[in-house]
């Protein structure tokens, strides 16, 4: 794995391809390199998924239960909403107040079993698949040519490795976690309490902002956890430590992350709102269908970081043999001149 890392590291230096020149690369055309990486390697393909299986069965279970619970909760929130219009026509009209039973509290004990789900064995089994996707894909990428199915196997896999890159990623989870809940408790506030009040307008234009602000903020930031978990697999630098080089690394091209991860949290979530609305979490192949395009984007992406790593390192290693070339040449300058010598 050293080995291939160096080797990747002296191809970026010293290679003329698209993730090696001096301007900077855009979103879009790390995507597409990743895209070639998945379109001339089908065995990477095939192992990948047979590694994935389960991540994919368990979350073939996980979006059924996430989104029966995001439609029963739905539900609530509107009767919680139009409780107000419901009270005034108690009022009013006089009639008998058939209230809900159902309340927050049928589904608390839900969402407590989903955030479990997400925390333990989701993340388990997502990380299990990040390091292979990750270690194979810089491989690939290193030494350009396809790899078969026996040396993907008899790749290892140290336990130092592994139990390093899982530190970092529970620090990665713990931060994603509360920005997430942020933006996520900013909406079902507004529409749980505001949406049909008389100042709607008001609350939305106070809402509305700091969740977007707040969710591009989670977004940027992500690239940057991402990259940290892509310096744990790929160098060995774990913890606090993978966040603080993963920061270094992408300091100017918070731009081109945010761009990234923009598009896999539009497609994921995409794919997540077609289910709910077409009704695929009540079961049958759409359900199926949705996993197996949420999982091959995820892939995808932490292909997509990987690139985004090294080229993010490759022009801030330039950028500090600039700095230093550029004192060299300074202090050859100011040394002063000997005198012509007879």
């Amino acid at each position: 794995m050293e080995d291939n890392h160096v080797l990747l590291e002296q191809n970026l230096l010293l290679e003329d391809n698209p993730v090696t020149q001096n301007q900077k690369v855009g979103a879009f055309d790390i995507i597409k390199q990743a895209s070639t990486i998945f379109s001339k390697n089908f065995n990477f393909i095939i192992f990948i998924f047979l590694t994935s299986l389960p991540l994919f069965f368990f979350m073939v279970y996980y979006e059924i239960f996430l989104q029966t619970t995001l439609v029963n909760a739905s539900n609530i929130l509107k009767k919680r909403s139009d409780s107000y219009s419901y009270y005034r026509l108690i009022v009013t009209e006089s009639i008998s107040p058939a209230i809900p039973q159902k309340s927050t509290k049928d589904v608390l004990p839900e969402f407590v079993q989903l955030g479990l789900l997400y925390l333990v064995p989701r993340h388990l089994l997502e990380l299990c698949t990040i390091i292979v996707t990750v270690d194979l894909a810089s491989k690939i990428h290193a030494e350009e040519r396809v790899i078969t199915l026996k040396e993907m196997m008899d790749r290892p896999i140290y336990g130092a490795k592994v139990r390093g890159t899982f530190v970092t990623s529970l620090c990665v989870l713990f931060l994603s976690t509360c920005t997430l809940s942020g933006s996520i408790w900013l909406a079902t506030t507004y529409f749980a309490y505001w949406r049909r009040s008389t100042f709607s307008v008001f609350f939305l234009g106070f809402y509305g902002p700091i969740f977007v602000a707040l969710l591009t903020k989670h977004l940027e930031w992500s690239a940057v956890w991402n990259m940290s978990i892509i310096i744990s697999v790929l160098e060995g630098t774990y913890g606090i430590e993978a966040l603080l080089h993963s920061a270094y690394f992408s300091g100017g091209s918070e731009w081109r992350g945010l761009l990234l991860m923009l598009v896999f949290f539009v497609w994921g979530q995409g794919l997540r709102l077609a289910s709910l609305y077409f009704g695929w979490y009540e079961g049958g192949m759409g359900i199926v269908a949705q996993v197996g395009l949420l999982l091959l984007g995820n892939v995808l992406k932490w292909v997509v970081c990987m690139l985004y790593f090294y080229d993010c390192k490759k022009r801030t290693l330039e950028k500090k043999v600039d700095v230093e070339l550029g004192r060299a040449i300074k202090v050859v300058d100011n040394m002063p001149k000997d005198a012509d010598t007879e």
